[in-house]
């Protein structure tokens, strides 16, 4: 029996009203949700998800250039606003585990260290990352939570990120490129990468810091970017990991979309529109 076959999961219209934001767009065009400050009443969620006794998982990427402050930064501020009231494991995906500091979580709260191998050193480091993610949710991930968001490690926790966020799969709009047109989105435009998304086309921009869903979506984004690099290495091309990405949320379309509130980059003038900044990128 899957672990909410038994409890009916609340109807969109019961918590999520995209009148309340008329100054943004917060329904896509395939009726998802963009959750926006002031659009959701999580409590009609955290009703319904804390009678599940849900399991959240958090893998952060914490290799090669980061530093012992950065992932401490991050952890201390997720421990503090990352799904309060949930029982939550921490992934922290390394290649150095001598190097981790001193973590101290609160209550319902778990870390697991996953060292990556040595063997691919010389490889990106997000590869790296990506392939270890793959097998990690594989073997265990995938058995030990219901959700599972994966983000870069340097954020910083503002807010609550609450329950609001959860979905099948779940992606994040970058702040930079979402008061942007489509036409001049960073997508990959050569047409012989596997990352190539033509001009006429696209959605949103979507950031790569934070992805989530249940961990069978993740994984299939994990695999689709493995292939995808793979691919573009027959054809003696490189693209980004957020490129790939970007393809792969425009043909699988997430169903859940977290407005820029939940990644804003502080250098940025805040516009009106951004009401709660969730968290912080750190550039």
């Amino acid at each position: 029996m899957h672990w909410n076959d038994h409890l009916e999961e609340p109807q969109l219209s019961a918590w999520f009203d995209p009148k309340k934001r008329p100054d943004v767009k917060a329904t896509t065009d395939w009726l998802a949700p963009v959750i926006w400050e002031g659009t959701y009443n999580r409590q009609v969620l955290d009703n319904y998800y804390k009678r599940l006794n849900i399991t959240i998982g958090l893998a952060v990427l914490a290799t090669g250039k980061f530093k012992r402050q950065s992932l401490k930064h991050f952890i201390k501020s997720a421990d503090k606003y990352f799904m309060v009231g949930y029982n939550v494991i921490f992934y922290i995906l390394t290649d150095n585990s001598f190097n981790l500091p001193y973590l101290e979580l609160g209550p319902l709260r778990s870390f697991k260290t996953l060292v990556l191998p040595d063997k691919d050193y010389q490889q990106d480091y997000i590869l790296r990352s990506m392939k270890n993610m793959k097998s990690t949710i594989i073997r265990h991930i995938q058995y030990e939570v219901n959700f599972l968001f994966t983000m870069a490690v340097n954020q910083i926790f503002k807010k609550d990120f609450g329950v609001e966020t959860l979905g099948e799969s779940v992606a994040q709009l970058h702040a930079w490129w979402y008061f942007k047109t489509p036409r001049d989105f960073p997508y990959e435009r050569r047409f012989k990468s596997a990352a190539f998304i033509p001009f006429e086309k696209g959605d949103f921009y979507y950031h790569r810091g934070i992805i989530g869903g249940t961990p069978r979506n993740v994984l299939a984004i994990v695999k689709q970017y493995l292939k995808g690099i793979a691919d573009d290495s027959t054809n003696k091309l490189d693209s980004t990991y957020e490129s790939h990405l970007n393809k792969y949320f425009l043909i699988n379309k997430p169903s859940r979309v977290l407005s820029p509130e939940y990644n804003w980059n502080p250098k940025f003038k805040t516009p009106p529109q951004i009401k709660h900044i969730k968290i912080a990128w750190q550039p």
